[in-house]
């Protein structure tokens, strides 16, 4: 895998550090999982916000429930 650098200031790299060594993982391992938390963070946001405008529109809202409720998952729970 290749690397890069990237600047940051002292005390997020500290922080960093710090979060590494008590995870017993490397400083690259931290800043992956916090990249992907921040980016599913940012996901469930996008769809909070779509559900509150899809909410908002009455019409829309009814069509989003028909549409689920007419969708079925074959997931094997009943």
């Amino acid at each position: 895998m290749s690397t890069t650098t990237v600047r940051i200031d002292r005390e997020t790299h500290a922080r960093l550090v710090r979060m590494s060594k008590l995870a017993g993982v490397s400083l690259g391992a931290t800043i992956r999982d916090a990249t992907e938390a921040l980016r599913r963070q940012r996901f469930a946001h996008r769809v909070v916000a779509e559900v509150g405008e899809l909410r908002n529109d009455p019409a829309a809202w009814s069509s989003y429930l028909e549409e689920a409720e007419s969708t079925s998952v074959v997931d094997g729970l009943d």
